[in-house]
């Protein structure tokens, strides 16, 4: 049994996993030590990974879980099972790394562009070798809808909501427009651009807007907002592997 535990910006996921197949999953605001510890200690938990953005949580939080358990925190010089191209690795967000692995235990052998659609849009690219070969970032869309009304003088605060005409009748539904169907517009760019230059090609959306992009997108393409997660487990067993 493995447990992996995401620590974002704002919300902690943790997951547990049997053999590769995920059992439970938890999403909170806040987690203590001792609630990770009882979700352990409930499921007979033996390994753990970890990747947080909050460095002042890794350390007690890990000395705690490597007294008790096969203890894992997730950073540059982890061994991953896929090949990372990235130039500068420390500076790689944890999750995007960690989807990208998700992506290639999902679909072994094929080229994937993985969107990670959350507060900022992340397009990473594997190759049909296992390699992670980068990716951009791109703000999301709820971003985009919050810097047009901040660095202007009059333009309202819009929020997410149902498009209509794709040309906007009001000053609202523009906003919305350029907002929402600049981001739909931009991954169909994306998707099209990767196809050209690898051929067939996966198109694995994760993160909080993921339904939105699936629902409006003509592109054929996968959702699975256990990405991260699944990553993150395949990981762990990967490096339990190398100790056998």
């Amino acid at each position: 049994m493995n447990l992996v535990i995401d620590i974002g910006n704002t919300r902690v996921k943790a997951g547990v996993f049997r053999n590769g197949a995920l059992q439970y999953r938890e999403t909170r605001e806040n987690w203590e030590i001792d609630d990770i510890m009882a979700l352990a200690t409930n499921h007979n938990v033996e390994n753990v990974i970890l990747s947080t953005v909050a460095a002042a949580v890794a350390v007690p939080l890990g000395e705690v879980l490597a007294s008790r358990f096969f203890f894992l925190e997730l950073n540059a010089a982890t061994p991953l099972p896929i090949a990372n191209q990235y130039r500068t690795p420390d500076t790689l967000g944890k999750d995007r790394l960690a989807a990208v692995v998700g992506a290639y235990s999902l679909f072994p052998g094929q080229a994937c562009l993985v969107v990670d659609a959350g507060t900022c849009i992340t397009y990473d690219l594997l190759s049909s070798e296992g390699a992670y070969l980068g990716g951009n970032i791109a703000p999301g869309i709820a971003m985009r809808l919050k810097a047009m009304h901040a660095f202007t003088a009059r333009l309202p605060l819009v929020e997410q909501g149902p498009m209509g005409n794709w040309v906007g009748d009001s000053t609202e539904t523009a906003l919305r427009n350029g907002g929402q169907l600049g981001a739909l517009l931009e991954a169909e760019g994306y998707l099209s651009y990767c196809r050209s230059r690898f051929g067939a090609l996966r198109a694995i959306f994760t993160g909080g807007d993921a339904d939105f992009f699936v629902k409006n997108l003509k592109s054929e393409i996968f959702v699975n907002h256990n990405l991260v997660l699944i990553g993150l487990d395949q990981i762990l067993n990967y490096n339990v592997k190398r100790l056998e």
